[in-house]
């Protein structure tokens, strides 16, 4: 085992040893934990272990370790703390909120992405709390027409059993079925349709997923449809079936391609970084001397790329990098290089012209 698998292998004992001990708390030592949802609880750990384990990993990879530590330093500074802090919320809402970023893709394809990730959202905060024991709900002494919720053992808001925000509260898991339904029959159709998308999808990482959304929200609703209007009946067998699905979505919750889910945050900071980026110091091509990106950029592409072995400094000085030449002198000098080449194939060119970048670099500016 290497030092960045043993890092990530601490990092996930330390999560999931977190999550444990948050259960047992939360529960008040096991007392409302329910022994009839374990299957899910252990489910849940392993999950946790496999996603901290696959995210240290990441984080630990150079191009996403610059970016992670950069995105939280300009997030951070001063300067613009309080510029950040409204451009998080914003882009929390455009970005999250809205999925504005999967609207320029296409109308279907937004509302597809929009209408499962709710529904997985409404459904994770019902559903992981009442399975680690952190949420139940107890009638008040004496009173048998409402329920009063507890968090944590800590009593909460009373409501009516039979009133609206019960209904509501209670059918939780149903509204959230019927937003994923939906989504991922879109999605469905449009992998089974689109011939670009057909092209370049697989199995594991496309149609997977979302049969594996839909078994769960199916499910979930023969649940509702049993013990609502059949009197019981299959419930058990329903039961089953449904945890079945539940249980192999979270074991494969790390290593499929839901696990985007937790990546995406990070995005946030890669606008930040970008946006800092521009209002700061911005890089001058050391051949024609215009701006083409900002400087933090630059040297962190450097360093990146001197951590993945990669060396690219002209003439071993470290002034003259490859990565300060801008896009259209790079573009110039590819083609000044092939002319120069070209003549003297052809017994038309000096013997002094190399065509090397660090001989482009001090010659020829003309585009």
């Amino acid at each position: 085992m290497n030092f960045a698998a043993a890092k990530a292998t601490l990092w996930g004992v330390l999560v999931t040893a977190a999550l444990a001990v948050l259960i047992i708390a939360g529960s008040r030592n096991l007392a409302h934990f329910d022994a009839a949802l374990v299957g899910y609880t252990f489910a849940s750990l392993f999950a946790v272990f496999g996603i901290t384990y696959r995210y240290a990993i990441w984080l630990q990879r150079p191009p996403t370790e610059m970016y992670w530590r950069r995105g939280w330093q300009v997030f951070l500074d001063r300067r613009y703390l309080a510029r950040n802090l409204r451009e998080w919320v914003k882009r929390l809402i455009s970005m999250f909120a809205l999925n504005n970023f999967i609207m320029r893709r296409g109308r279907r394809r937004w509302l597809a992405h929009w209408l499962i990730m709710w529904g997985c959202v409404i459904a994770a905060m019902i559903t992981f709390p009442l399975v680690f024991g952190w949420i139940h709900f107890a009638t008040p002494p004496g009173d048998f027409e409402h329920y009063r919720v507890y968090v944590f053992g800590f009593p909460t808001i009373t409501f009516a059993v039979d009133g609206f925000g019960g209904f509501m509260l209670f059918h939780g898991l149903v509204w959230a079925s019927l937003l994923v339904i939906p989504g991922v029959m879109i999605a469905m159709h449009r992998r089974m349709r689109d011939h670009g998308a057909g092209a370049v999808q697989q199995f594991g990482e496309d149609f997977l997923p979302l049969i594996l959304l839909f078994a769960i929200s199916v499910t979930g609703l023969m649940l509702t449809a049993s013990y609502t209007w059949m009197r019981g009946y299959a419930y058990d067998f329903l039961a089953i079936l449904h945890a079945i699905t539940v249980i192999f979505t979270l074991l494969w919750l790390p290593f499929g391609k839901l696990f985007h889910i937790f990546q995406r945050p990070a995005q946030l900071g890669v606008t930040f970084y970008r946006d800092i980026g521009a209002l700061g110091e911005q890089a001058r091509c050391v051949r024609c001397d215009d701006e083409y990106a900002s400087k933090m950029h630059v040297e962190d592409l450097i360093e990146v790329e001197q951590k993945l072995g990669y060396r690219y400094a002209i003439a071993d000085d470290p002034a003259r990098h490859y990565q300060r030449v801008c896009p259209r002198c790079r573009r110039s000098m590819l083609a000044i290089a092939q002319g120069r080449l070209w003549d003297r194939a052809r017994g038309h060119g000096d013997s002094g012209g190399t065509g090397d970048i660090a001989d482009l670099l001090g010659g020829d500016k003309e585009e």
